[in-house]
């Protein structure tokens, strides 16, 4: 009976965790593995100390016998209770079947079906008020009428004779021992004598899915919905994947995109610039005035709050941003060019006097210093 410290069989500390104890484990039944060293009684016996400190330290309550007790808390009956390498192989089989490929065959296992994605777009209306929209998605379906079992009605499955059931095939390549689907069954475990005539035993036949789906509003490019369960059939009884439909929005003519803000610009001409007055500006809904005040600037922008895009699961709403530009007239009458001549002389005028007062005070600034 080994009666060596099973903290240093593992080459762990005594404040070692569950899974430093579980890698430390691995690392050393990998080395001494018999397999791996075939007629070397030494690894073996190291083999079989390592099984036993394991066996002790990954139970709580042993390991807690062990630490107040020693080896007499855990009633140091030889290799705890091993008789040999196949009693370790069968009681760690989690370890070894994640090494080696060791340990009894868990069967073919269910599988998730795979998701699917639906590209989708929509107007810029319909991103800004939200919409319900019938899609038709070509996927793949559990037949009907074999009720996805691949089996002609009135008959079964019958179990794969070259995997015996299991869909796994194992294979020797030196101390490893290696699982690969079965080639006969696919993996399935089950082989098919009287195939479905709808699907011709696949179980799965091709389907064009008809879905009503509700387009929140406010989503935007790139945004995702997530339909669960509308995606392709699972394997053996598994769950089927997920439809996830991605939203396009095509552009708009009078407003531009930021974030939840929409950004209109209109235009003024240089009177209204100056005296100020009252536009009508356009909103998702009904158009609202703006008041612009005199000497407005080309480029300036009014925030009128909450005529935005409403926020996804939020209860609030974006700003509708008018940026204000300032029009140039290109084509004058004589009467137009008379007045606008007037008017450069008092503004000329203005600013002479402007300057004149300047250099005045200055002057006297001077003077006066």
């Amino acid at each position: 009976m080994s009666q060596k410290d099973y903290y240093d069989v593992l080459g762990v500390g005594r404040e070692a965790g569950e899974d430093e104890i579980k890698k430390a484990y691995r690392k050393k039944a990998f080395e001494f593995h018999p397999d791996r060293n075939p007629d070397d009684a030494q690894a073996e016996e190291k083999f079989k100390e390592a099984a036993q400190a394991y066996d002790v330290l990954r139970d709580a309550n042993k390991r807690a016998r062990y630490d107040q007790f020693g080896h007499e808390g855990v009633n140091g009956n030889g290799y705890g209770g091993f008789s040999n390498t196949d009693d370790i192989f069968s009681s760690f089989s989690d370890i070894f079947g994640d090494l080696f490929g060791f340990g009894p065959s868990r069967g073919p296992r269910a599988t998730k079906g795979a998701d699917l994605r639906y590209n989708l777009r929509i107007s810029f209306r319909q991103a800004a008020k939200g919409d319900q929209m019938e899609l038709k998605i070509p996927r793949k379906a559990r037949c009907t009428e074999c009720d996805g079992s691949g089996a002609e009605p009135g008959s079964q499955p019958e179990s794969c004779q070259q995997c015996g059931g299991s869909g796994q095939v194992t294979q020797a390549q030196g101390f490893f021992r290696v699982s690969t689907p079965c080639p006969i069954c696919r993996g399935r475990g089950t082989v098919i004598q009287n195939p479905c005539a709808k699907c011709r035993g696949e179980g799965i036949v091709q389907e064009t899915r008809e879905l009503q789906v509700n387009i929140p509003a406010g989503v935007d490019n790139g945004s995702r919905l997530r339909l669960r369960g509308e995606g392709e059939p699972g394997e053996l009884g598994g769950p089927s994947g997920d439809l996830y439909v991605v939203i396009y929005v095509d552009e708009d003519k009078t407003f531009r995109r930021q974030g939840q803000d929409l950004v209109h610009t209109v235009e003024i001409n240089m009177v209204q610039a100056a005296l100020g007055a009252t536009v009508d500006v356009p909103t998702l809904d009904e158009p609202v005035p703006l008041s612009v005040p005199k000497g407005t600037q080309s480029g300036e922008v009014f925030q009128l709050r909450g005529l935005g895009l409403p926020f996804i699961n939020r209860q609030s709403t974006g700003d509708l941003l008018v940026e204000v530009l300032v029009a140039t007239p290109t084509s004058l009458s004589k009467r137009q060019e008379e007045l606008l001549e007037e008017f450069w002389k008092l503004e000329d005028k203005k600013l002479k006097n402007k300057a004149k007062s300047f250099f005045k005070r200055a002057k006297d600034k001077a003077m006066g210093d």
